[in-house]
């Protein structure tokens, strides 16, 4: 299984103070994933990631003012490093690549972080506009440069964003993986994507 690779993040604006250290960000983000897998984001604290990290508090928040943006933010990046795009020169190819990419990201430690960050939006609802603006339109925008690939190769029409075959492209895998908890493996991908995304895909094309 491919892991992931931690990009760097934009510096935030007007911080002030020391250079940003970008092998610090990395330590962070990965101590930010375990203790998310272990204790999810309700039982997190900023000095448990401290520790993990091996730095000091302050060293934190010069990169990040609250638990919910360095939560938040490195839940988005990690996902960023999953959905670079990969043109194969067909639909089915892309939108296999894809998915078989974040079957991937859901069996890793990326996967389980972000899931504690979903079970904790019932209880945080600050965290649901985070959570929208950050995973979710990584994984959006992925989903919709493939739809415009697809329509500049003439293989489908305008309008697949935000429709219900693109939809459908994402929500059983999702559904198995938060809801039955039932397998979510590349086989699975394959059969979601052959009896259900491109027949409708085609349909509506």
């Amino acid at each position: 299984m491919s892991s992931a690779v931690i990009a760097d993040p934009p510096p935030h604006a007007g911080r002030g103070g020391r250079p940003r250290d970008p092998s610090r960000d990395d330590v962070i983000r990965a101590a930010i994933l375990r203790l998310l897998g272990d204790v999810g984001y309700s039982a997190l604290t900023m000095d448990a990631v401290a520790a993990e990290a091996g730095v000091g508090k302050a060293t934190i928040y010069r990169r990040w003012r609250t638990k919910q943006e360095l939560v938040v933010d490195t839940v988005s990046e990690v996902n960023r490093a999953w959905t670079i795009a990969a043109d194969t020169g067909s639909l089915e190819g892309d939108l296999r690549s894809l998915v078989h990419r974040m079957v991937e990201m859901m069996a890793s430690p990326v996967g389980a972080a972000t899931r504690s960050l979903l079970a904790a939006m019932q209880y945080e609802p600050a965290l649901i506009e985070a959570f929208r603006e950050g995973p979710l339109a990584v994984w959006r925008r992925a989903y919709d440069e493939t739809w415009l690939r697809a329509q500049a190769r003439g293989e489908v029409g305008p309008g697949l964003p935000g429709s219900i075959p693109a939809e459908a492209s994402t929500a059983l895998f999702v559904q198995r993986w938060l809801v039955t908890r039932e397998p979510v493996d590349a086989a699975y991908a394959d059969a979601v994507l052959e009896t259900v995304v491109l027949p409708l895909v085609r349909r509506t094309g």
